[in-house]
């Protein structure tokens, strides 16, 4: 290999990298150099992950969840409550509610939230297919959606939709976290807080 073919792919290397979501070109540099300088315990099992993960990793036809099956083996899971759907964003949401061990139902991935300014709308979100499973034995809809403008916009369209469906509709509580101190809290979370008191 010349040297103008081994800096090509190096360089080819720290540019895939750097488009990984937290890395920029300097962070995508140090990942880089690693693993070269740890090729065979390091690089070479890396790059045999990559490709069993793009030759066997498929999209959920039910959920939206990624697994080597479909449907995932969430969905497979005769132990999880039938009655409950969780919708989430992104299938980091749908991990974080599995570390968390929290959910005994099912989930809907929606692949992102509306933003119309984005060009996202209905169409380009998993609703259809959400509106689908909601049907009996589905008694609850979950809306495990982001505290954002964005999800709350969403979180109002999905209510509207889900309506007349016989489910009920449902979302997180929002407010103040456990162990937090309300000086170091925003004024948008104290606000939620609030709204969703509740009696003693």
């Amino acid at each position: 290999m010349s040297k103008q073919s081994a800096g090509t792919e190096i360089e080819r290397l720290i540019a895939l990298l750097a488009r990984l979501p937290g890395l920029g070109h300097r962070s995508a540099r140090k990942a880089a150099l690693a693993l070269i300088k740890r090729r065979t315990d390091l690089l070479e099992p890396l790059a045999a992950a990559l490709a069993d993960a793009a030759a066997k990793i498929v999209a959920c036809a039910n959920c939206g969840n990624i697994d080597t099956a479909s449907p995932c083996t969430i969905c497979q899971d005769p132990r999880r409550d039938r009655s409950l759907i969780v919708v989430v964003e992104e299938i980091g949401d749908l991990w974080a509610l599995e570390r968390a061990g929290v959910v005994s139902g099912l989930y809907h991935v929606l692949g992102g939230h509306l933003s119309p300014l984005d060009g996202v709308g209905p169409e380009q979100l998993s609703i259809g297919k959400l509106i689908e499973r909601a049907v009996p034995p589905v008694k609850e809809v979950l809306l495990a959606l982001n505290a954002t403008v964005e999800g709350q916009s969403t979180a109002h369209y999905l209510t509207e939709q889900l309506q007349g469906h016989g489910v009920a509709v449902t979302r997180l509580a929002q407010g103040v976290p456990i162990g937090g101190e309300l000086d170091y809290l925003d004024e948008g979370t104290l606000a939620a807080a609030i709204k969703s008191r509740r009696a003693m």
